[in-house]
């Protein structure tokens, strides 16, 4: 199938819908597990913040590393089969996480979540694009708005789902290990702690695996995106550097997915830093998904009827500003609440940035949604930087000075930069007011 679905197909559109729905449902849940996880092995190895937010960098430097193989095999493929290839190789990297976690092997845990990664650096390369494409470009954010909600909702039950089979009663789970008798005892207590996430990770593979055959044997139409996201006749032909709005939009996706993992991600470390109880920081992560949760509803009302999706980009920058001066000027909870806002903040702006990225590239489609994939390595650098400022400033102010200039730049990119080099040959979309 080559055209969209939407127009006299609504039951196949709606199936569609569902179908990548739960798709984005199930890469929420996996990513946003990453917030408790760095908690759980800080205690479990006896890490400093440094060594726990390998984490992210384990699996977020796995979209960098296979984000362009995935489009060169989606190329093969298909989206359809590309996406349940991604489940299935994320099924692998649950179980190896897992085992590798039971031995306290933290060098082999990484390397599981890398695999993890890179099943779902497939997953996304292909499923981004497609609901993007799945009806007109111009209302691309409404429907990934609609993902995002699905991804969000996952990302508040996560770490409460985690936060209840393996991290409940940590509260003073540390001194209890300093205050073990002997070593041995000590070692006993850590080692009951980690078989906790065991079988989760176990679970979590078996339903990654169904789900690949599912969306196999599944009615989810094949959608080719040079049917679906044609260029305009002053790029046809051309090379993908020809299309400065896209590489704008990488160096865009690289600094925002950091603003979404140092909100989501590292609000549990900050919590820490701020000498609030742990009983209380393992479920921050869900209070930033839920935020981002409202932020995704507002943008569904609001775009396209009083706002257009690069308007409400550059409002949301405006807001992540705020927000980050809101955490530096406060203490405690309150902090801690504006840190959590910035996921409201950051709720649109996957769903603006990809499809405005992607705009008009037609057979570079695949190739372009690659590398915007791989520009979510920023969720592993941007809090490498931020952990490591913090060894020697006030861990507020490094906050501020890593967030700060990164919506400044998101703001650029919603006035200005997903314009470039489109005005001139298709003056119709520099409006992008959608259908």
């Amino acid at each position: 199938m080559t055209g969209n679905v939407q127009g006299g197909r609504g039951s196949h559109y709606a199936m569609s819908m569902f179908i990548i729905g739960v798709l984005f449902f199930i890469f929420g849940f996996v990513t946003w597990l990453n917030g408790p996880l760095t908690i759980f092995v800080k205690l479990a190895f006896n890490l400093d913040d440094v060594s726990a937010f390998l984490i992210p960098v384990a699996f977020y430097v796995s979209y960098f590393v296979w984000a362009l193989p995935g489009a060169a095999v989606l190329k093969r493929t298909g989206m359809k089969r590309g996406m349940a290839l991604g489940l299935f190789v994320m099924a692998i990297g649950a179980v190896l996480f897992g085992q590798f976690i039971d031995w306290r092997m933290y060098p082999g845990a990484l390397v599981g979540l890398f695999v993890i990664g890179a099943g779902l650096s497939l997953l996304q390369t292909a499923s981004n694009p497609y609901v993007s494409i799945l009806g007109p470009i111009d209302s691309a954010a409404q429907r990934v708005a609609i993902m995002g909600i699905c991804n969000k909702v996952a990302g508040a039950l996560a770490p409460l789902v985690f936060g209840a089979l393996v991290l409940s009663g940590i509260g003073d789970f540390e001194a209890k290990v300093k205050a073990a008798p002997t070593p041995q005892d000590a070692a006993r207590m850590l080692d009951a702690f980690v078989s906790r996430v065991y079988w989760p990770y176990m679970v979590m593979a078996a339903i990654m695996a169904v789900l690949a055959i599912w969306v196999v044997r599944s009615s989810l139409p094949e959608i080719k995106p040079s049917g679906d996201n044609r260029e305009d006749a002053a790029h046809a032909g051309r090379s993908i550097f020809s299309f400065p709005h896209l590489w704008l939009g990488v160096l865009c996706l690289f600094i925002y997915v950091g603003m979404e993992v140092m909100a989501g991600d590292a609000i549990g470390i900050y919590g820490q830093a701020l000498g609030l109880p742990l009983d209380a920081v393992k479920h921050f992560t869900s209070f930033t998904m839920l935020a981002m949760l409202v932020g995704y509803v507002a943008g569904l009302v609001l775009i396209p009827r009083f706002i257009s999706q690069q308007s409400y980009l550059a409002v949301s920058a405006v807001l992540g500003v705020l927000f980050a001066f809101g955490a530096y000027a406060t203490q405690g909870y309150a902090s801690v609440a504006f840190v959590a806002a910035l996921g409201f903040a950051n709720a649109m702006m996957w769903p603006a940035i990809f499809p405005l990225a992607i705009k008009r590239l037609g057979s570079h489609t695949e190739f372009g949604s690659a590398l915007l994939i791989m520009g979510i390595m920023g969720g592993a650098l941007i809090p490498q930087v931020f952990v490591h400022l913090k060894e020697h400033i006030d861990f507020q102010l490094a906050f501020l000075l890593v967030m700060v200039p990164g919506y400044l730049y998101i703001l650029f990119y919603g006035l200005r930069g997903h314009r470039v080099g489109q005005q001139e040959t298709a003056p119709v979309l520099a409006a992008d007011t959608m259908q």
